[in-house]
């Protein structure tokens, strides 16, 4: 069985099982078993799910590593918004979803959020129109 090290600098923060660790110097940290965990900018706050995308995210997350009274109802929340996107969106947003819920349901929430992550961070970028004039404006020789 492989370990996992991780190393953390002063207040990052980790929730593993369900349980949220801030930490108060640099730490190096070592899972030597399974365990449901997030760690750093993979931790989404609440406050942060401003958009569909991050709603999902967070709800994902809470399905995750949130405490255990709350995975259940997350999951089914993720489950339905899940179904209700990939009706609703693009055919091209609704095929990545598709692989999300295929990591999701083979309880694979690691490789879900981080699909996720990816779609995010695409979002984003068309939000505030990130690489839209790289494409757009044709370069000229001055």
């Amino acid at each position: 069985m492989s370990h996992l090290v991780l190393e953390l600098r002063p207040g990052e923060m980790m929730v593993v099982n369900g349980a949220t660790i801030r930490f108060r110097s640099k730490c190096r940290v070592e899972l030597v078993s399974h365990a449901r965990f997030l760690f750093g900018k993979q931790i989404m706050a609440s406050h942060e799910a401003e958009t569909v995308m991050r709603q999902l995210y967070y709800g994902l997350q809470t399905a995750y590593v949130g405490a255990p009274e709350e995975r259940d109802a997350a999951a089914d929340d993720v489950r339905k918004m899940l179904t209700r996107l990939q009706a609703e969106l693009p055919p091209r947003t609704a095929d990545a979803l598709r692989l999300v819920e295929v990591s999701f349901r083979k309880d694979d929430f690691y490789k879900a959020l981080k699909l996720l992550r990816v779609m995010i961070h695409d979002e984003n970028q068309e939000r505030f129109g990130i690489g839209k004039d790289l494409v757009e404006t044709p370069l000229t020789n001055s």
